[in-house]
């Protein structure tokens, strides 16, 4: 994904440049995105294994899992989707005053979430649930004036998401853990759809692209329109399904459906082909973190004993982790200017992340010692955030390598 600005949003750039942070949202928003990811499983490991307490009022879990869903993921979706909407609609991108507030906003909601033991539940509600309607409304206006009607989807996802952290905090007003997790799996599907959009639309296209550069035949790449209106619808039924409370057996059949549909598709995308290329072969191993979750999911509707802690953390340390940081590392560089490779000692943002994502399945799967597992993960995912950030820190807080605006 490469930034084309029309002429005018060119020109309004130049004239009015923002500092370099506040130029382009994917900037502030991924290195919130990352210093965030690190911080949650910091601040959950305390909890877990120092018997530290935080002021929260939340459950400790529910907390985890939604700083995660509605606070680290929802930061990386916002720098994401602002940014290609430009490319999308030729529009001037958010930036300057306006970027700035978008994420006063998101950090105004992390705030009240580390402090809600201390802040009446309505405010911690309110600035919290502030972040996806602001960003779903601007996105819509900047869609519909551009007359781009096909993107309208993700404004749709935006709302839902919306929907499903109320129905976390409603549940928190209520003490209803059951309500709570209600909501968490709405935002878990809703996620996982929004992976296997975006990342169905960019894995392909840049695997051509790349054996394209590189003299070989982008044919090979198949991408296939049936194929992935299957992997797309498969996926998005497990959302009603799971809010409908479908039987098991009924949920495993379409869990093991999606698995299978998304699996086809990722062997068309044919990411062997770039296994020279880390910022590619990244996202191919994110989206088979995706079949990997999906079959899991559907193992344990049939399996007796086989915990959701499998799947559920196959999507959150592995698909979300990996993808995140994949896109992250790729934008960072396109978007500034610069030539598409990792940057110095980025490889260990992959490895560190990949071992994160196994050591977490297998203490998950109790076939390694549980608290040593868990705690080598969160070891190696605040590694991989961290090093993130230090390392592109540099290239998103400074002005574009080529001179350009933004």
């Amino acid at each position: 994904m490469r930034l084309t600005l029309s002429s005018g949003a060119r020109n309004m750039l130049s004239k009015n440049p923002p500092i370099a942070l506040l130029a382009f949202a994917f900037r502030p928003f991924f290195l919130l995105s990352a210093a965030y990811a690190a911080s949650i499983i910091l601040g959950w490991s305390l909890l877990l294994f120092s018997g530290a307490t935080l002021p929260i009022s939340w459950p400790a879990l529910l907390w985890h899992s939604h700083e995660m869903l509605f606070g680290f993921v929802t930061a990386a979706i916002a720098g994401f989707l602002l940014t290609a909407m430009t490319n999308w609609t030729g529009a001037a991108p958010l930036q300057g005053k306006a970027l700035l507030a978008l994420v006063l906003l998101w950090c105004a909601g992390r705030v009240v979430m580390w402090l809600s033991a201390t802040l009446p539940w309505l405010v911690v509600a309110l600035v919290d649930l502030a972040f996806l309607p602001v960003l779903a409304i601007y996105v819509a206006r900047v869609l519909l004036r551009a007359q781009n009607r096909k993107n309208l989807i993700l404004v749709v996802i935006l709302t839902l998401l919306f929907i499903a952290n109320l129905l976390m905090h409603l549940g928190q007003l209520q003490l209803s853990p059951w309500l709570m997790r209600q909501g968490e799996l709405f935002g878990l599907n809703l996620i996982t759809l929004i992976m296997v959009v975006i990342a169905g639309r960019i894995t392909p296209a840049f695997t051509a692209n790349w054996i394209r550069m590189h003299g070989g035949n982008p044919a090979r790449v198949i991408r296939s329109a049936r194929m992935d209106l299957l992997a797309i619808v498969s996926t998005a039924l497990l959302i009603p399904l799971n809010l409908g409370g479908a039987p098991g057996s009924v949920m495993a059949v379409f869990a093991l459906a999606a698995g299978v549909f998304n699996a086809i598709r990722l062997f068309q995308w044919r990411g062997w082909l770039v296994n020279k290329e880390p910022l590619l072969w990244i996202l191919h191993l994110g989206y088979l973190w995706i079949v990997v979750a999906l079959l899991l999911r559907a193992a344990g509707l049939l399996l007796p004993g086989l915990s959701d802690s499998l799947w559920q953390h196959a999507l959150g340390v592995g698909a979300m982790g990996t993808l995140i940081l994949g896109v992250m590392t790729r934008v960072a560089m396109g978007h500034t200017g610069r030539a598409l490779q990792l940057v110095r000692f980025g490889l260990l943002i992959y490895i560190a992340i990949i071992l994160s994502g196994l050591f977490r399945m297998l203490a998950a799967a109790q076939l390694i010692d549980y608290t040593a597992g868990v705690m080598l993960s969160a070891v190696f995912w605040i590694t991989a955030f961290a090093l993130f950030v230090v390392l592109y820190w540099p290239i998103l807080s400074r002005p574009r390598a080529d001179g350009r605006p933004g």
